[in-house]
C-alpha cells in the first residue's frame, strides 16, 4: 500500500481534503491512500491553468511543438504498457487482457491527436464582396475540466486530455471517486513528456464536492463528463447557466438485434463478448437481445454455451474473462436488477447470483446472467444496470422491432448481425443510436467519433474533428482595397 499525493498546478502535494482509498476489488485490499483535493486546491489549480494556457510558452507554441509533448506521453505509455495495466486492474478490476488494450488505446489516442493538431486548418469562405478577404480560425477556449468514469479510466482520460491539449488548452482533471491512480500517473506522465506547468491538474475527490466545484468555476470554460445521465443533467444545467459548452457520453441501454438470416455462431459470440466483458460494466453494453423467434431457441443455446465457459477470477490471472463488479455496493446494484427482473416475471436461464466458490467470496464477483420473458416495457428493459445481465426478446417482423430498438430514453448503440450487408445498413440508418456495429460489437477507432443521442449524451470524442470540440472559431475580414465604409452619404 502507498501513500499518494495530488497533482495540483504543476505540484505535487498532499491533497487538503478527505482520506480516499484506491481498493482492489477481487479482495478489498487498499491499493493506495491518498487525500481528496479541497476547495483551496480547486481554487489554486484552475486560476494556475488560466495562467498557463494565456503564457506564450504554451499559447505561443507552434502546432507541431504541441505534438511533440503528445507523441512523447504516447511513448512513455508504451513503455510502460505493462505496469500500467496491472495498475488499473488493480483499481478497478478489469481483466490484464481488457487493461492492456486500454493502455494501448491511451496512447494511440495521444499519437492520433498529436497529428490532428498538425493538420488543423482554418478556413477561407468563399469571396462574397469585392475587394475583401475573410478567413476563419480555431482558438483554444482556455480552461476544460475532465470528468471521467471508474470503467475505463486511462482511455477515457486521455480521450479528453489529448485533444484539449492539442487544441491549445488548459485540463483539470477529475477522476472518479473510485478510480484516481491512472489519472495520476498520467499527469507524472506528461510531466516527464515536458508539459509547461500549470496546463494540467488532476484533483479526486467526491464529485458533488469537487467536480461540483469545478464545473461551476467561472474559469472554466468547457465541461467534458463520461457518466451517468444524472449526473451529465446536471453539469449541462450547470453549462447552460454559465453559457459555455459541454461534451457528454452518457448512459446506454443498447440493443443487439439477430435477424433471421444471421450467422448463428458469428452472433453467438459477439453478442457474449458485447454484454459479458467487462462484466458488463460498459455504458455500451448489449444489454437487450432482439432476437428473431426462428433463431430463438437455437441462439439461446449456444450463449448458454458460451456462457457458461467463461471463467470468473482474479483479474491478475491469465484466462480470466470476467473480474469483479467495481465494489459490494454496485454489486447489489445489479443484484437487485434481477430480482426485479424476476418480480416482473421474468425467467432466470442462468446466473442471477455472486459466484459460490469459496476463493472469489471477498470479491464484489457476479455471475453473467441471462433472462427472458420480459416485454421491452420492463424495468430491466429500460434502466441501465451497469453489469453481466442480459435479457433476451423475440420479435417477428422488423416494424416491431424498429419500435421496440427505439424505445428507449437512450441511443448510444447498438448491434446488427446478418448476412445481408445492404439490409443491416438500410436498418441501421432507422436505428435512434450514434453507433451501429453489423456482424462485431464493441471496436472502436480513434479515428471516428463516438457518442449517443437522446439522452446519451451530447457532442462527440474521437474523430480529427473532435479537436475543434475543444476550441472556438474566430472571423477576420480583411479590406484588400481600403475605403471608407458608406453611410449615410
Amino acid at each position: 500500500m502507498s501513500e499518494l499525493n495530488i497533482f495540483v498546478a504543476g505540484e505535487w502535494r498532499v491533497g487538503g481534503g478527505e482520506e480516499m482509498l484506491s481498493t482492489f476489488p477481487a479482495d478489498g485490499s487498499i491499493n493506495a491512500r491518498l487525500h481528496a483535493a479541497s476547495l483551496d486546491d480547486v481554487e489554486q489549480a484552475i486560476s494556475a491553468a488560466d495562467q498557463a494556457w494565456r503564457a506564450a510558452s504554451w499559447r505561443g507554441l507552434l502546432p507541431h511543438q504541441r505534438a511533440l509533448i503528445l507523441a512523447r506521453a504516447a511513448d512513455l505509455i508504451s513503455q510502460q504498457q505493462e505496469e500500467l495495466a496491472q495498475l488499473q486492474t488493480q483499481d478497478n478490476g478489469k481483466p490484464l487482457a481488457e487493461t492492456r488494450g486500454l493502455v494501448a488505446s491511451a496512447a494511440a489516442t495521444a499519437r492520433y491527436f498529436a497529428a490532428a493538431c498538425e493538420v488543423l486548418e482554418g478556413e477561407w469562405p468563399s469571396n462574397r464582396q469585392p475587394a475583401l478577404l475573410t478567413l476563419s480560425q480555431y482558438q483554444p477556449l482556455g480552461v476544460v475540466a475532465a470528468i471521467t468514469p471508474w470503467n475505463s479510466p486511462i482511455a477515457s482520460e486521455m480521450q479528453k486530455i489529448a485533444p484539449a491539449l492539442a487544441a491549445g488548452n488548459a485540463v483539470i482533471v477529475k477522476p472518479a471517486e473510485a478510480t484516481p491512480l491512472l489519472a495520476l500517473r498520467l499527469a507524472q506522465i506528461f510531466e516527464q513528456a515536458g508539459l509547461p506547468r500549470g496546463l494540467l491538474s488532476v484533483l479526486p475527490g467526491r464529485g458533488s464536492v469537487i467536480g461540483e466545484a469545478i464545473a461551476r468555476h467561472p474559469l472554466v470554460r468547457k465541461l467534458s463528463f463520461t457518466g451517468s445521465t444524472n449526473t451529465g443533467r446536471r453539469l449541462a444545467h450547470i453549462a447552460a447557466d454559465k453559457l459555455i459548452p459541454t461534451s457528454l457520453e452518457l448512459g446506454g441501454k443498447s440493443a443487439s438485434i439477430v435477424l433471421a438470416d444471421a450467422d448463428l455462431e458469428l452472433a453467438a459470440r459477439g453478442i457474449v463478448y458485447g454484454i459479458f466483458s467487462s462484466a458488463g460494466q460498459a455504458c455500451i453494453a448489449g444489454s437487450r437481445l432482439f432476437v428473431h423467434r426462428s433463431l430463438y431457441q437455437p441462439l439461446r443455446q449456444r450463449i448458454s454455451e458460451l456462457s457458461r465457459q467463461l471463467r470468473l477470477g482474479d483479474p491478475r490471472q491469465p484466462g480470466i474473462h470476467i473480474g469483479p463488479l467495481i465494489n459490494h455496493a454496485h454489486r447489489e446494484r445489479v443484484q437487485s436488477y434481477v430480482q426485479l427482473a424476476l418480480a416482473e416475471g421474468g425467467h432466470l436461464l442462468f446466473g442471477g447470483e455472486p459466484p459460490a466458490a469459496p476463493a472469489l467470496s471477498q470479491g464484489s464477483y457476479f455471475q453473467p446472467t441471462l433472462l427472458e420473458g420480459l416485454s421491452n416495457q420492463a424495468r430491466v428493459c429500460q434502466e441501465e444496470i451497469f453489469g453481466p445481465v442480459l435479457v433476451m426478446l423475440p420479435f417477428d417482423d422488423e416494424a416491431e422491432l424498429l419500435t421496440q430498438v427505439n424505445d428507449s430514453l437512450y441511443g448510444l448503440a447498438a448491434g446488427i448481425w446478418s448476412q445481408n450487408l445492404g439490409h443491416a445498413m438500410q436498418l441501421a440508418e432507422q436505428l435512434d443510436v450514434g453507433t451501429v456495429w453489423i456482424n462485431t460489437y464493441k471496436v472502436f477507432s480513434i479515428a471516428t467519433p463516438f457518442g449517443g443521442f437522446k439522452q446519451s449524451g451530447l457532442g462527440r470524442e474521437k474523430g480529427r474533428d473532435s479537436i475543434k470540440a475543444y476550441m472556438q472559431q474566430k472571423s477576420l475580414y480583411l479590406a484588400l482595397n481600403p475605403h471608407p465604409n458608406l453611410w449615410s452619404d
